[in-house]
């Protein structure tokens, strides 16, 4: 948390080779950095992001998380989530599985709607913490403009790059259309077995959104190298977040944007004694839009359809729906078995 003096990531460990994109020239049209993004998103499918100008609203978003926390679990237990599929809420420990297994997630959480958000204090989704009410206006509501505005600027650039009308993804993330876009605040706890390092307090997944950023402090974000069974971590930098491409820009695209597999673990080395702590903004189509490829919008993404198995990139489901069957299936309370695990997944089996 703020205010804390942290333990550096250790410097002998292999870290995920992240690109590090300036916003800020994006933002100009810097043709050489617009570029280097691209390459991010169609090969790796996570880059830094430096320069983003939301550092003292997820500072703020830092203090919301850590004062929900000191809640009460009974109090907290009054805003859960649910078993039906919806996003927005609390999530306590335990709650979901990280692998086949039924293995039990060690982190809490809470969503906050981007509709929410931007309506309030007129409740679209659902009510929220005493904690989350007092700071919507001076801490969650300036957070959620901001990312907002970050990835509509890079989804407007991913557009432009894919041969799509202007606008046609950003128009997909309609703010007058209700959808799955929120606020997530984080908290995993300490590494409670010294000797293992791997065990997933998020298991492996992609995104069920479009773009995602992360602000995080300490190390545990790691990511699957494409083409192989290497995991890296990402290492945290200051002053930078870290964007990914979500599962419903892999289907628009065909597959040309990459959604890719990522999982939190432990910290490493002296940073796994304490608390990991990640403020994260997941950017969601509205929840009517069928999830296909554009490919009548794009020659570039036909192109990329034709030579992938028929119907591969048109999943019958709209957003809405791949979010919540994805949500639902995570949830211990609804596994049956192994294939309740197989029935949460996203695009994984798209990637080659």
């Amino acid at each position: 948390m703020p205010g804390l003096t942290l333990p550096p990531f250790p410097d002998n460990i292999p870290t995920a080779p992240l690109l590090i994109i300036d916003y800020s020239l994006i933002r100009q049209g810097h043709e050489g950095e617009i570029n280097r993004m691209w390459k991010a998103a169609t090969e790796l499918g996570f880059w830094y992001l430096k320069n983003h100008g939301t550092d003292a609203e997820v500072n703020r978003m830092f203090d919301v998380g850590a004062e929900t926390a000191r809640l009460p679990l009974e109090e907290k237990m009054q805003y859960e989530q649910g078993d039906t599929g919806a996003s927005f809420g609390y999530k306590a420990a335990g709650t979901i599985a990280v692998d086949e297994k039924g293995t039990r997630d060690t982190v809490e959480f809470f969503n906050v709607s981007q509709d929410d958000a931007l309506a309030w204090p007129v409740p679209i989704h659902r009510t929220y913490f005493p904690t989350v009410n007092t700071r919507m206006e001076s801490s969650i509501l300036p957070f959620v403009r901001k990312s907002i505005d970050i990835n509509f600027k890079l989804m407007s650039v991913l557009e432009s790059k894919l041969g799509l009308p202007r606008g046609a993804l950003t128009a997909r993330h309609s703010l007058q259309q209700r959808g799955g876009s929120e606020a997530r605040c984080i908290r995993s706890q300490p590494r409670s077995d010294p000797l293992n390092e791997t065990s997933a307090a998020i298991g492996a997944h992609t995104d069920f959104g479009s773009l995602t950023i992360l602000h995080n402090r300490l190390g545990g974000l790691q990511v699957l190298m494409p083409g192989s069974e290497k995991w890296l971590y990402v290492k945290p930098l200051p002053g930078h977040a870290i964007c990914n491409v979500g599962d419903t820009l892999t289907v628009f695209s065909a597959g040309i944007l990459r959604s890719n597999l990522h999982r939190v673990v432990p910290p490493p080395g002296d940073q796994s004694c304490l608390e990991r702590w990640s403020v994260v903004y997941f950017t969601r189509p509205a929840y009517n839009v069928p999830l296909k490829a554009l490919t009548e919008e794009s020659f570039l993404i036909a192109e990329a359809a034709s030579k992938a198995p028929a119907g591969k990139y048109n999943t019958g489901e709209t957003a809405g729906e791949w979010v919540s069957r994805r949500i639902k299936y995570h949830r211990l309370k609804n596994r049956t078995g192994p294939e309740s695990w197989r029935a949460n997944r996203g695009v994984e089996e798209m990637q080659s």
